[in-house]
C-alpha cells in the first residue's frame, strides 16, 4: 500500500497540484493509495502536557495518531509532499513526526542510546518538496535540513529505506513551465 502524506494548507497550491498528479497516476495504474491530509484532518502537531505524560512510553491520547500508525504499519511506499518552509519541514509535518513516530512502533531504543528503526516495512520513500530557493541553495546555504534532519536523522532512522528527495524550487517567482515540467516528470518517478 502507497501513503500519501500531504502538508499544504490550500487546495489551490502547486502542492495540490503535485497531489493531483500522483493520484491521477496511481489511478492510471490501478495502484492502491491512501493519503494522510493533515491539515484537512486538523491535525494538533503542539504537544501538551497530557500527551508528553505518555511520550517516553510510546503511548498517545488521540485517535489520529493510531489511525496515522495504522497507514503506515501497512505500507510499503510512503510519499511525503509539503513546501519548505524556513529550510525546513512545516510545523505541522514535525508535529506529526513527533506524535506518531513514537517509541515500540516507530523503533526501540538500544542500551547504548541509540535507536533500531521498526517500519521497515516502508521500502521506499519519496520526499517531494515545493519552495522559492532552489535546491542547491537549501543544500549548500539554506542548512540543508530536508536532507540532514528529515531524511538522515528521523526517516532512515525509523528504518525507511530508498529515500529520494525531488525538489522544485522557484515556484512563486519562476516560469509556470518550469511547474508543469516538474509535474509532467513525477509519473516517471513514481
Amino acid at each position: 500500500m502507497k501513503t500519501i502524506v500531504y502538508v499544504h494548507p490550500w487546495d489551490g497550491s502547486y502542492n495540490h497540484a503535485i497531489l493531483t498528479k500522483i493520484v491521477e497516476t496511481f489511478k492510471e495504474r490501478n495502484q492502491e493509495y491512501q493519503i494522510i491530509d493533515l491539515y484537512r484532518d486538523e491535525f494538533d502537531p503542539t504537544y501538551h502536557a497530557s500527551e508528553l505524560k505518555l511520550y517516553s512510553r510510546g503511548k498517545f491520547e488521540h485517535d489520529l495518531v493510531g489511525k496515522y500508525q495504522s497507514m503506515l504499519k501497512f505500507s510499503n511506499e510512503v510519499i511525503f509532499i509539503f513546501p519548505v518552509w524556513w529550510y525546513n519541514v512545516p510545523a505541522i509535518l514535525k508535529g506529526f513526526l513527533d506524535k506518531v513516530l513514537l517509541k515500540d512502533f516507530a523503533y526501540i531504543e538500544n542500551k547504548n542510546g541509540t535507536m533500531k528503526g521498526l517500519l521497515t516495512n516502508i521500502e521506499s520513500v519519496k520526499v517531494i518538496t515545493t519552495g522559492q530557493a532552489p535546491k542547491w541553495y537549501i543544500q549548500f546555504i539554506g542548512g540543508n535540513g530536508i536532507k540532514k534532519t528529515f531524511i538522515k536523522a528521523t526517516l532512515k532512522a525509523v528504518g525507511m529505506k530508498n529515500i529520494q528527495w525531488l525538489h522544485c524550487g522557484y515556484v512563486s517567482l519562476g516560469k509556470n513551465e518550469n511547474r508543469v515540467k516538474f509535474l509532467n516528470s513525477l509519473p516517471v518517478k513514481l
